[in-house]
Formats: structure tokens, C-alpha cells, sequence
């Protein structure tokens, strides 16, 4: 099986890709939304969390994002300590994940591929660009934020010059016609490579 990685900046559109890679019948695992769902399920992520942010980083079962945003802002080794609690649980998840697809390759979206050296796993990455005031005009949009906020992550994460230096393919998503057939064209170079 082929794995595939899909990483971007946020804002990028990574979704919008993932998606397009779905509807042509291609298997699609979202980390950060399986990263939720563990933090939601796993008992042992929940007692390590609590230990790790205390009895408020759950209010009625459920993760407290406000409270924990507030935390990680304003102290970075928090989300390097979170990280290493959910990353391995996940990186699990998707190892029992894939065996069970029946398809030429799989795509694992992944934020922080490179960040966290998920690309050693992969046999192919797909990084998805967009110019930064784009990128930034989306998630005023899309997150009701503050573009102080959208900063602080960015500073975060790889830029896309280091990101495309690292991948095999490039998809520049700015006009949603056009990205269809980057990924279209990519679609079939991976179905040749199987």
C-alpha cells in the first residue's frame, strides 16, 4: 500500500484537497480529526492530558479547546508535551487504519507532517500552497479570528518554501477549477507508481 502525505500551512486548503482526492475514490485519513476523536475516547490520553494541564483540560468528558488554546499560546512546550501524549496514539490508529483499505494508495492529511517527521513514513508527499494573505483571508473567514492568532500558529509551522523542498508534489490552491486538475494529474502519476 502507498502512503501518501498531504501537509500545507494552515489556511492552505488541505481539506478542499483531501476532499478531491475522496470523491475520485482514494481512502482519506484526517489526523487532527482522528487526534479528536482519541482525545474524546482514549482513557489513557485523557489521564495523561489531565496529569499534563489539569482537571480543566476536560469540562463534562469533553477537551476544553478554549482553555488549552489559552495555555499552549502562551507557552509553546505545552504543545510539544500534548504532541508527544496524542502523536503515537494516532500514528497507531493509522497503521490499523490502513490495513483495512482496499485502494492503489492512501492519503494521510497531516498539518504538521514535516514538523513532527511523518514524512519519514510516507512514500510520497503532496504539499498544498497559497499565498499568505490568502491563507489568512480564508481563516478570518472560516475560524472567526484574530490575524494575531493566525500568526502565532503560522509561526509554528514549516513555511511552504521549506515544505515544497521536502515533497514530491505541489498543488498551488488558490482557484478551486484549477486545483481539480493538479490533483487529477497527480491521481495519475500515483496510479502509475502502484
Amino acid at each position: 500500500m502507498i502512503i501518501v502525505g498531504l501537509t500545507g500551512g494552515i489556511g492552505s486548503g488541505k481539506t478542499t484537497v483531501a476532499k478531491q482526492f475522496s470523491e475520485l475514490g482514494i481512502p482519506v485519513y484526517i489526523a487532527d480529526e482522528e487526534a479528536k476523536k482519541l482525545m474524546r475516547r482514549s482513557k489513557i490520553i485523557k489521564r495523561k492530558l489531565i496529569k499534563l494541564f489539569g482537571k480543566e483540560a476536560y469540562v463534562n468528558g469533553e477537551l476544553n479547546k478554549p482553555f488549552l488554546a489559552n495555555l499552549i499560546f502562551n507557552d509553546k512546550s505545552y504543545l510539544q508535551k500534548m504532541n508527544a501524549i496524542v502523536h503515537p496514539k494516532v500514528a497507531r490508529h493509522f497503521e490499523k487504519w490502513v490495513l483495512k483499505q482496499q485502494a492503489p494508495y492512501v492519503i494521510k492529511e497531516v498539518a504538521i507532517l514535516f514538523e513532527n517527521g511523518g514524512q519519514k513514513a510516507c512514500d510520497f508527499v503532496i504539499t498544498v500552497t497559497a499565498p499568505i494573505e490568502t491563507k489568512i483571508k480564508r481563516l478570518l473567514k472560516r475560524d472567526h479570528t484574530s490575524k494575531e492568532k493566525i500568526e502565532a500558529i503560522m509561526k509554528n509551522q514549516w513555511t511552504d518554501e521549506e515544505k515544497v523542498k521536502h515533497s514530491h508534489f505541489v498543488i498551488e490552491n488558490i482557484q478551486l477549477e484549477n486545483t481539480k486538475q493538479q490533483v487529477l494529474k497527480i491521481h495519475e502519476k500515483l496510479l502509475n507508481k502502484t
